[in-house]
């Protein structure tokens, strides 16, 4: 089966990327994991990928179709795939029908103010690295763990959440559209319990989970 995952920073694709990947036997292939393994390689396009990185500027459009194209045409996909991060855009979109026959998206819903009480509630303990929501704390400036102060990263403020929310809207929220039109969208309540999101992404594909 040949998935591709939407939905907006947050909302927990990742997560269910992992276990829809897992259970259908299929490779997840994130976009950072994805560049980081055509580097480490030293592929072609994980070359040209490196110049635009390490100049700390985007990877063009045309470098990370190719880079998928190469990843798609391996022998772990040949069963299916799961795509989490590409397409991000309507160019993507087109250029990966070009060279890859979708059975489905799955966009993963979340409404954006739920989003940035989600995101900006996390808070990250530089001592153990562990990660935690202020709604499980019991004081959401201590490490449940280790007891050093806990802190908010620059990404989880509000303003930068809002404004990541915006970039997404106006560059990878056209793609429900694109996948509409092609009888190929099934839409996820992803503000449900994490278990239950799974099962719901079971039953739009048909499939055990």
């Amino acid at each position: 089966m040949n998935l591709v995952f939407l939905g907006p920073p947050g909302a927990g694709k990742g997560t269910q990327a992992a276990v829809v990947s897992q259970a259908l036997r299929i490779p997840h292939i994130s976009t950072g994991d994805m560049f980081r393994k055509a580097m480490r390689e030293g592929t072609p396009t994980g070359l040209k990928a490196r110049a635009f990185i390490e100049q700390g500027k985007l990877v063009p459009d045309s470098v990370t179709i190719e880079m998928v194209r190469e990843r798609l045409s391996e022998d772990d996909c040949k069963n299916g795939y799961l795509l989490d991060g590409f397409p991000r855009n309507l160019l993507q979109a087109e250029a990966l029908a070009e060279f890859s026959q979708l059975d489905a998206a799955v966009n993963i819903a979340v409404a954006d103010e739920k989003l940035i009480a989600r995101l900006s509630g996390r808070r990250f303990c530089p001592k153990c690295s562990g990660t935690f929501h202020i709604t499980k704390l019991a004081d959401e400036k201590i490490c449940p763990n280790c007891g050093a102060e806990l802190v908010q990263r620059a990404d989880d403020n509000p303003a930068t959440i809002a404004n990541r929310l915006s970039v997404y809207h106006a560059e990878t929220s056209p793609l429900t559209a694109f996948y509409a039109q092609k009888g190929l969208l099934k839409e996820v309540d992803g503000d449900l319990p994490m278990e239950v999101v799974t099962a719901e992404i079971g039953k739009a594909l048909a499939v055990e989970l």
